[in-house]
């Protein structure tokens, strides 16, 4: 690449070297050629002689040709000024909104840092994320998705004041900095509160309106809980604001957090729960615990649901309400629950014939159109009875598609699966939907039941679903039965099944066997029994918190 510049240089230098010759020649013959054809004109003299002339004229063709020479070097000069300066805009901008990239950001932010702390003035690097961005570009298409990015960059611009720096990080993150008085952090309060007013009017494209949210996290580059502490470089600004921005999103998104040190200690754990939840699924640290369900009227054991729990070797037992929405996040939840599902019913197929098996079924499965194909092979696998196995789903499943989730649980209850809506009266399932889906099942949430014997409101409330129940054709489970007063008080409201530790701790496969051999309630083992229920087992819990419900996957 290096030689046609050199050639370049060199003929630059002969062309300049030419003129510099012409200019010098045509002032030493144009001394004496002018002259002479003046009086040959003027008929005072003899003609010029012809090789002055003949020179002095080659002399001003060189000459021309030098001019034009350097206006073509000037000319390239400029263009390659011109490029230069696209490939550095290119370099330290976003194409897509004309906002600083990330690479420029950081550099652009360590300036703006050193010119306010020398002027006794702060930073406040602040991150912006839109909220299921990938959502509005599968629902809307890509280009919807651009005009939203620069939608937000052209809002973000007509409120931040003119020395702030506006950067698109990648994707949907964007940021900010701005300086701001040390003691005037409400400033970044109110102009943040003004973002999020302007992105809740909506976007228009094409007559249709766009909702989108944002989530941001604000770090300062003075840590306001240390007095005297070293301002923070950029990177660490970003780093920090990047930690608060994903803590309003874990919180509920839409909303703004600052930094704090604590969310750093909270996002290494996490961290660490990440690394040992992949680790865990390959290395068969995850197992299924099965919970009593009974027959509240004659106390017979009907059934058992399986509930996940993680013995993992550093952290010990980890509760599900820890694990299962980091496994959705990460897109782990399929695989964890098909697992612990494959090994439940191998389990169960050693159970006596009339016992079921519940299993919860995650909101992220059930975006999966191919799960209830995938669920009827393990049924297979396994030579488990379809009609022995009952899914449960909550009722944020139905949030969603709920055309498709109507055609899955169709598909699963037309080959003989049961189907269950968990957790009913604390989501937003309608009448008309517990009218049209194909449920078997209404499960009522623990948080009334607990509450039944403390008041009347609670007794109503359960008293309302059962008659909803009796009305649809679908029988009712009581989930968090904790002790005699609540089974009694439950007894008196229908035929119900309840599950609850009045019948025991969730336990392990082999425990559960050896308790259901003895009650010869194995598979080709079938004596007469004055009670289902499984003796033995630890009945003396209501003193102690209920176990978390696991596995909603």
């Amino acid at each position: 690449m290096m030689m046609p510049k050199i050639r370049k240089a060199e003929q630059d230098l002969i062309a300049l070297g030419i003129a510099v010759a012409a200019i010098l020649l045509f002032v030493a013959t144009g001394s004496k050629v002018m002259p002479s054809v003046m009086r040959s004109l003027l008929g005072n003299g003899s003609s010029p002689d012809n090789l002055l002339v003949t020179a002095m004229l080659l002399n001003i063709a060189l000459i021309i040709f030098g001019w034009r020479r350097y206006r073509e070097l000037m000319d390239e000069v400029s263009e390659r000024r011109k490029a230069e300066e696209t490939a550095r805009r290119l370099a330290e901008t976003d194409p897509l909104t004309g906002c600083l990239n990330r690479r420029a950001m950081a550099q652009a932010t360590e300036d703006l840092r050193a010119r306010s702390n020398a002027h006794g003035k702060s930073i406040a690097f602040v991150m912006v994320d839109i909220d299921n961005f990938k959502q509005i570009n599968d629902m809307n298409g890509h280009t919807a998705g651009d005009t939203v990015l620069t939608t937000l960059a052209d809002r973000l611009r007509e409120k931040l004041p003119n020395d702030a720096l506006l950067a698109r990080l990648g994707g949907d993150e964007f940021a900010f900095v701005m300086p701001f008085e040390n003691m005037n952090m409400k400033r970044i309060d109110d102009l943040v509160m003004q973002l999020f007013e302007s992105l809740g009017k909506g976007i228009m494209i094409d007559n249709m309106k766009i909702e989108a949210t944002m989530s941001i996290g604000v770090a300062t580059d003075r840590d306001s809980s240390q007095a005297g502490s070293k301002p923070a470089d950029a990177t660490a600004l970003m780093h920090r604001a990047d930690i608060a921005m994903y803590h309003a999103k874990k919180r509920g998104k839409n909303r703004f957090y600052w930094f704090e040190p604590n969310m750093e200690n909270e996002l290494r754990f996490r961290n660490e729960l990440e690394v040992g939840i992949k680790r865990g699924v390959l290395a068969g640290e995850f197992v299924p615990y099965y919970e009593q369900q009974v027959d509240l009227s004659t106390g017979e054991l009907t059934g058992f649901e399986m509930l996940a729990r993680w013995h993992s070797p550093e952290l010990g037992l980890v509760s599900p309400e820890v694990f299962i929405p980091i496994a959705e996040d990460i897109g782990l939840i399929s695989d964890l629950s098909e697992q612990l599902i494959e090994q439940a019913l191998n389990d169960a197929k050693e159970w006596a014939d009339d016992l079921s098996l519940s299993v919860n079924i995650s909101p992220v499965q059930m975006r999966d159109p191919w799960f209830p194909q995938r669920l009827l092979k393990m049924l297979v696998k396994h030579n488990f009875p379809n009609h022995r196995l009952e899914i449960e789903i909550t009722e944020s499943c139905l949030h969603e598609n709920v055309g498709m989730v109507r055609s899955m649980l169709s598909s699963l209850r037309n080959q003989g699966v049961r189907v269950s809506l968990d957790d009913f009266g604390t989501g937003y399932s309608s009448l008309e939907q517990l009218r049209s889906l194909p449920f078997d099942r209404l499960k009522i949430d623990r948080s009334f039941v607990t509450e039944l014997r403390k008041t009347d409101a609670n007794s109503k409330i359960i008293d309302a679903i059962v008659s909803l129940g009796n009305g649809l054709d679908m029988p009712i489970t009581v989930e968090g039965i904790e002790d005699q007063q609540i089974l009694d008080a439950l007894k008196t409201m229908g035929h119900l099944k309840g599950q609850g530790y009045l019948y025991g701790k969730p336990e392990d496969a082999n425990t559960v066997r050896r308790r259901l051999q003895e009650a010869g309630k194995l598979a080709k083992e079938r004596p007469a029994l004055s009670s289902g229920r499984i003796s033995g087992s630890d009945t003396d819990q209501s003193l102690e918190a209920p176990a978390p419900k696991v596995a909603k996957a």
